[in-house]
Formats: structure tokens, sequence, C-alpha cells
């Protein structure tokens, strides 16, 4: 099975000193070890690049677009990126139509059309209430905490 990581679970991967940084390697390291594969979206890219980079008196991390980079460049190396395509954008558009989605829910909403376009039934995520309308469609969110 493909699982995408959600960008909650690639910044603790990134953040060795983040105290989930064991659960999320931890998760991996168990689903790749169980034959299952990790593969990264660029929704989740740029999403990763905004906290990496924001302030942290913003809500962010505050790093250097140098260690951003190198950050993001190791997570691309360790998992393969999806390509985006418009069907993405055109799933996107159905998805928050369906399910009513306004605000920053957008976001997980492109994430789940990604997945839907892509056939990829699973998220790993800290947020497993963000994707949980998306079950009626057969996208799941699981959390690292129990890998």
């Amino acid at each position: 099975m493909i699982y995408v990581p959600d960008t909650n679970v690639l910044l603790r991967f990134a953040v060795r000193t983040d105290p989930q940084h064991s659960v999320v390697f931890s998760a991996i390291e168990k689903l790749k070890n169980g034959g299952d594969e990790i593969h990264i979206l660029p929704q989740t890219c740029v999403e990763f690049w905004n906290v990496f980079t924001r302030p942290a008196n913003r809500n962010g991390f505050g790093f250097s677009v140098q260690k951003s980079s190198h950050a993001l460049q190791l997570v691309e190396k360790i998992f393969p990126l999806l390509p985006d395509n418009e069907k993405i954008h055109k799933e996107w558009r159905k998805l928050v139509f369906q399910f009513g989605v306004s605000g920053v829910q957008v976001h997980d909403a492109r994430i789940a059309a990604a997945m839907s376009v892509h056939k990829i039934t699973h998220i790993l995520t800290f947020n497993t209430s963000d994707f949980a309308r998306y079950s009626s469609i057969g996208i799941f969110a699981v959390n690292p905490q129990t890998v």
C-alpha cells in the first residue's frame, strides 16, 4: 500500500529535535519494513516550506531559506514525489463543493484530491479529524502513533 504523509508528519520527520520525531520515524520505518511505500505530494512540499520558513512568533519554525532547502531536499530524496496535474485541480474543485470546504481546510482538500487522482487511500497524519470527511470517497487517515 502507498501512504502519503501529511505536512505535520513531514515536518516532524525533518526536525530531529521535535518531540514527535521518534513517533514519526518509527511509524515510517514500520510501514516501509511491512512493504508499504511512502510518497510525497507537491502540496505538502509547499506547506512544508511555508511552516519551515515562517517565523516562530507566527507559528512557524523560523528556519532560513538555506536550512529549509536542505531539509526539503532530504525529504525529496527519501520519498518519491508524485506529479501534480490538471486532474488534481478538477478533483479539488469537485471536493470543495461536494464537502462544503472553506478556509484553511482547502489545503487538505487538495491533498485528498491528489490522493484520489493517484489512487492512494491512506494518509499518515496527526490531524485525522481533518480528513474524516473524505472516508466516504475511500481516503483514510492514520495517526502515526497507531502504526
